[in-house]
């Protein structure tokens, strides 16, 4: 979906070269996830379990909206 591409390009460029190891863990393992889980996620319609991957969603959405 170039959607989610856009978002997770827009966060990588941005934030990846400061992010810590458990970060780009929780990145790593949002990618392992189905487009359709993503986007309910990114859109705000489906809220993770995993705290760290709520936040990264969070700040994946926030760097959206710039």
């Amino acid at each position: 979906m170039r959607e989610l591409d856009l978002l997770l390009e827009a966060w990588l460029e941005q934030r990846w070269p400061g992010a810590g190891t458990a970060e780009r863990a929780a990145f790593e393992r949002l990618l392992d996830s189905e487009d359709d889980r993503l986007w309910a996620w990114l859109t705000g319609r489906v809220v993770p379990e995993d705290e760290a991957l709520r936040n990264l969603i969070a700040d994946i959405a926030a760097h959206g909206r710039r």
